[in-house]
């Protein structure tokens, strides 16, 4: 006797007996079908490829698996390329997608992908609560949960008195040496760099970013500036909000400052983390579940009261930064448009400068 089986069909003739086109038809029909509401594996996960810290986001990722039984696939950055990299692979993906959703830590990027039409647009309830100026208009991006750019300064050894206020008091060369960037080349920094250049113009951006190059240290990533300033190698460092707030909780001395905050001033840069759906997705439906899911005010009172620090920016969320301990910010009017226009002749005027 065979030991044939079925798949959901009990009671039809054993498939061995039909032809064999009849019976692949009948396997492959039933493994699209299988029981009355069963979903099969690939229909249950969604992939992300996630620009914002994995300490951070993979917790996050791992409730909404535990909440709603969606298995997430994430592939992370890596502190030396950041965004970079990650946008790198999805352009070459672009063909043949793998990734359904990029959770990036910054904007610029993702109007990039926008701009080549990589991204698919969705309604999402929750997205359009945001303020317009943190979304797409048609749906391909949504901005929330910001961390700010930031002055991380030593206590020790520069005062109150002393503090630089404003981002252009840092070419000034009593702070030669003594002040520190990442490389604007990546992550946040290229964001930062890409809105100068837009809101400055070409010739004052260029003038600055020479003179911050020949003034200041130019360390690998935002996280390796707040450590230089905590342990007394630098001065004070541009950096994001969760870096310093690290080296603050580890005890050190290392304050936070909130630049151009006076009236007229330029203002601080707000950087979103954004989500985008990408176009040809191959889980779609998990994929947009997923944004609604991470959009919502929990995740972003998630990010503001953890280690992250972060900005919320939905106007439902209830929760504020630890980072600015409910401090108004004065933001800086940032056009992110402009600045994803402008980055290809910025970055390579920066890479000119700072590729060495």
């Amino acid at each position: 006797m065979r030991r044939g089986r079925t798949l959901c069909n009990p009671g039809c003739a054993p498939p061995e007996t039909r032809p064999l086109g009849t019976r692949l038809a009948a396997w492959l029909g039933a493994l699209s079908i299988c029981c009355s509401g069963c979903l099969t594996p690939a229909a249950n996960e969604v992939v992300v490829y996630a620009a914002l810290d994995e300490e951070y986001s993979r917790p996050i990722l791992e409730q909404f698996t535990r909440e709603t039984g969606v298995v997430v696939r994430a592939k992370f950055d890596v502190e030396s390329t950041k965004t970079v990299g990650l946008v790198q692979a999805l352009f070459a993906e672009s063909a043949r997608p793998r990734c359904d959703v990029f959770w990036n830590n910054e904007i610029v990027n993702t109007l990039r992908l926008e701009r080549a039409g990589l991204l698919e647009p969705i309604a999402s309830p929750q997205g359009a609560k945001y303020p317009p100026s943190f979304r797409s208009p048609e749906g391909r991006w949504y901005g929330f949960a910001a961390r700010a750019r930031v002055l991380a300064v030593n206590a020790r050894l520069v005062s109150a008195e002393q503090t630089p206020l404003r981002l252009e008091d840092l070419v000034d060369p009593q702070w030669k040496g003594r002040v520190g960037i990442a490389k604007p080349l990546a992550g946040t920094t290229a964001t930062h760099s890409a809105c100068l250049f837009a809101a400055w113009g070409r010739e004052r951006a260029e003038a600055f970013f020479r003179r911050l190059r020949d003034n200041a240290q130019i360390l690998g990533g935002n996280r390796q500036v707040a450590q230089a300033v905590a342990n007394g190698a630098l001065a004070c460092g541009l950096t994001d909000t969760d870096d310093a707030l690290v080296e603050i909780e580890r005890g050190m001395p290392v304050r936070l400052v909130l630049l151009d905050q006076e009236e007229g001033g330029l203002g601080t840069l707000l950087v979103p983390n954004t989500l985008g759906v990408i176009r040809g997705a191959p889980h779609p439906a998990a994929a947009r579940r997923l944004v609604e899911y991470l959009l919502r005010p929990e995740t972003e009172a998630l990010l503001a009261t953890g280690p992250a620090g972060q900005i919320p920016l939905h106007p439902e969320t209830a929760a504020s930064s630890r980072a600015t301990a409910g401090s108004a910010v004065r933001a800086m009017d940032a056009d992110f448009e402009a600045a994803a226009a402008a980055w290809e002749e910025s970055a390579a005027i920066l890479r000119a400068l700072f590729a060495s």
